[in-house]
């Protein structure tokens, strides 16, 4: 399976969208401080995540959520 997911930082009130084979490890990637944009973010909570049966469907998803704007992701998320 392939994932897209959302993760909100408290911190810095910001939204990051992403994609996955594994969205627990990846989360613990970004509260690690292993992901160059969010590092020194964090903490990181998961806020949202669709599974895909392909690569291709989730990484088109993932290029959707990242147009949307802030209102657009809370109404998803909600």
């Amino acid at each position: 399976m392939f994932y897209v997911y959302i993760i909100y930082s408290k911190t810095l009130d910001l939204y990051y969208k992403g994609f996955s084979e594994d969205v627990a490890q990846r989360l613990l990637y970004h509260n690690e401080n292993r992901s160059r944009y969010t590092s020194d973010k964090g903490p990181w909570e998961l806020v949202y995540s669709k599974s895909f049966e392909t690569k291709k469907e989730a990484l088109i998803e993932e290029l959707r959520l990242k147009k949307l704007n802030r209102k657009s992701i809370e109404t998803l998320i909600k």
